[in-house]
């Protein structure tokens, strides 16, 4: 039996939910894809501007899994930004810098663009702060701020000292910020059911509760469900941590992470000034960090921590209630109405994995942590690909990957233990 969505803010405050057949009988397209997330929806969308003849299969329902679950912040914070740097010069020589930064931000674009044009309502804000939670982050923070003011994003990004800070969000917490209003928060799983409906109003053909067997390759692949298949003349794999197709290639190199996420009953218009007066998202410069934001109707959603083993938490709400009033005490007690977990899916290197499993199979995973931009720019660079422009593609598919062999079970015990690690360091920073 499908599982219905769970029980989160989210899926409580969905404008218009999705209702889309389930997959049966042939079908031949252009492109079929694999995954009803974001990757997978936000490259529909940029195919089928493109006139391409698109199908998105999907297990559950659109934006079932972290798509539709995740903090809700579209900031420059890339996920393995510092090892692409390292690694892309290979493919892209000298540009490689100037790529990577500008990776940053690409997404943004993307995003604010299609919400515009689509008329997606999603909540859409604007603004952000990336806060020290140890004097010792001040001089890595102080870093990224003064590299942003040698690039135009600089007129959008501020320096707080600990006394500015505190005047822009309730706690005692932090000991400076950068305050970046080019950065985004929003709805996502709204975000992801607006450009559902986008790439349908194209021509788009979406299949909901069609779990894929298997990927059957070729010249001309197809996608194999339970009760029919699309061929077509390429196939994208965009599943992430919520699929255990072609295990041969790309078991070891992903492992999920549990990331639970809280939210609050609705605050007074007193109490929401109070804690977030300029209606900022918020996250700090731990490893293992806290973010939270205001939702529109004034409720604090607040995640933090990650469950590296690879299974569910037992109790979302027992475990970040104490972090949330240590952020706000004045918040002690509150009712928590909602709490739910996404599984991320985390890379060793940190470098989202795309490649090919064959010549027109196309895979796309791992943005670890920082889904909503890296997914909409991976869209956009595979659909590219799939248009034989490669030049973007093959800069990440030339990266170099970790992959741990025997399962990946052992995976994120190896995980946990250099979360573990890296928890160590903290308390020396």
């Amino acid at each position: 039996m499908t599982r219905t969505r769970c029980d989160s803010y989210y899926a409580a405050s969905i404008v218009e939910e999705s209702d889309y057949p389930r997959l049966e009988g042939e079908h031949r397209v252009d492109v079929a894809i694999v995954g009803g997330g974001f990757t997978g929806v936000a490259t529909a969308v940029e195919l089928a501007e493109r006139g391409y003849r698109v199908a998105v299969v999907e297990a559950r329902k659109i934006g079932w899994g972290a798509s539709g679950r995740n903090g809700g912040q579209v900031t420059g914070s890339l996920s393995g930004q510092d090892a692409m740097a390292k690694q892309m010069p290979r493919t892209l020589g000298d540009a490689a810098g100037e790529f990577v930064w500008n990776l940053r931000w690409r997404g943004h674009r993307i995003i604010r663009e299609r919400v515009e044009k689509y008329a997606i309502p999603c909540d859409l804000k604007h603004g952000h702060l990336q806060a020290a939670y140890k004097p010792g982050h001040l001089m890595a923070l102080r870093k990224d701020f003064e590299e942003s003011q040698r690039h135009a994003i600089g007129e959008h990004v501020h320096w707080l000292d600990a006394g500015a800070v505190r005047r822009v969000v309730g706690t005692e917490l932090y000991h400076g910020a950068i305050r970046n209003d080019y950065n985004m928060h929003l709805h996502p799983l709204n975000l992801c059911l607006g450009e559902a409906r986008a790439a349908v109003s194209m021509g788009a053909e979406i299949f909901e509760h069609s779990p894929v067997a298997r990927i059957e390759h070729g010249e001309r692949p197809a996608v194999i469900g339970e009760h029919g298949r699309v061929t077509a003349d390429s196939v994208i794999l965009a599943g992430n941590a919520y699929h255990r197709l072609e295990r041969r290639t790309l078991g070891g190199r992903l492992f999920p992470a549990a990331l639970g996420i809280v939210t609050t009953a609705p605050l007074s218009a007193e109490l929401a000034a109070e804690i977030d007066p300029d209606d900022l998202a918020v996250y700090d410069t731990r490893f293992v960090l806290d973010y939270y934001r205001l939702t529109a109707d004034r409720r604090l959603l607040f995640g933090g921590g990650a469950n590296y083993s690879g299974r569910d938490s037992h109790d979302i709400g027992a475990e970040l209630r104490p972090r949330l009033e240590h952020t706000f005490p004045q918040l002690a007690g509150i009712d928590i109405d909602f709490q739910w977990q996404g599984m991320a899916g985390i890379v060793i290197n940190r470098i989202p994995q795309l490649g090919k499993l064959s010549d027109n199979v196309y895979y796309a995973q791992g943005y670890s942590g920082h889904g909503i931009a890296t997914s909409h720019i991976v869209g956009e660079i595979i659909a590219n690909a799939v248009a034989g422009s490669l030049e973007e593609f093959d800069a990440f598919a030339n990266v170099k990957h970790l992959r741990i062999p025997f399962n990946d079970r052992l995976g994120n015990s190896l995980l946990a233990a250099g979360m573990w690690y890296y928890q160590l360091l903290e308390r020396l920073r």
